[in-house]
């Protein structure tokens, strides 16, 4: 496995994979369980233009990891220099190398790229649910801060109060 930097023509793979990744673990899924299409749009639709959204940001800020030329996940990070904070918003391996420490392998790439930004801080965010994740994440220094609530109204009713 190399690990190497974001070319726009990966982003089509990087959306597969993301959406196929996260299957089970994303909000946007959570939304539509609820309230089913949200514009004509489902979930793995919104999943993938977020990372559209992070190749806009801050495309130098991912990496893909590559397996015998194979695109076979990817990180994606953007930072805030004033703040000190590094951010990881999407990160997603292949079904099929999943296990073999490629998601360790890719924060391990992305705290160092923090550290050689002389950031304080790194962040990432995942759901309860994602218990791959929490204990990723917790085994390379990440502690939990704060638990999230999200809550979504629909505004084409007007709720009931009474």
């Amino acid at each position: 496995m190399k690990i190497r930097s974001y070319l726009p023509a990966d982003l089509e793979t990087l959306k597969s994979i993301t959406v196929e990744a996260f299957q089970g673990v994303s909000i946007d899924e959570g939304i539509e369980r609820e309230y089913g299409l949200v514009n004509g749009h489902d979930w793995k639709w919104r999943k993938g233009g977020h990372v559209e959204a992070d190749a806009r940001r801050e495309p130098e800020g991912i990496f893909i990891a590559e397996v015998d030329g194979k695109i076979a996940g990817y990180i994606s990070t953007w930072h805030d220099p004033e703040a000190g904070i590094g951010y990881i918003p999407n990160m997603a391996v292949a079904s099929e190398y999943r296990g073999q420490g490629m998601g360790r392998k890719l924060l391990e790439h992305a705290l160092q790229h923090f550290r050689n930004l002389n950031l304080t801080l790194a962040k990432i965010e995942t759901l309860e649910q994602n218990e791959v994740g929490n204990h990723l994440y917790n085994s390379l220094g990440f502690r939990e801060i704060v638990k999230q609530v999200h809550f979504v109204a629909p505004l084409t009713e007007t709720p009931d109060n009474t």
